[in-house]
C-alpha cells in the first residue's frame, strides 16, 4: 500500500480544486486525510493506494497542477 501526500496553497487550491478533484476520481484510493491549515490556509490531502503504478501516476497528474506537490510512501 502507499500513501500519496498532495499539498497546495489557498491560491491554487481555488484555481484548481475542481481539476485536482477530476483527478482524483480517476484513481481507486481512498482518501485518508484532508486538511486546511490555519493562518495561510493552505491544503494537504492524503490518499491510500494499493498499486505503486497508480500512486506515480495520480502524482504525476498532481504536478500538472500549478501550485501543486505530491509525492508518495510505503505504508
Amino acid at each position: 500500500m502507499w500513501r500519496v501526500i498532495i499539498q497546495c496553497s489557498a491560491e491554487s487550491w481555488r484555481h484548481h480544486a475542481e481539476a485536482f478533484k477530476a483527478i482524483a476520481a480517476k484513481y481507486p484510493g481512498t482518501p485518508i486525510a484532508s486538511k486546511k491549515m490555519k493562518g495561510d490556509e493552505r491544503r494537504i490531502m492524503e490518499y491510500q493506494l494499493e498499486n505503486v503504478g497508480d500512486a506515480e501516476e495520480f502524482i504525476d497528474e498532481c504536478l500538472t497542477l500549478e501550485g501543486f506537490t505530491a509525492t508518495f510512501e510505503s505504508l
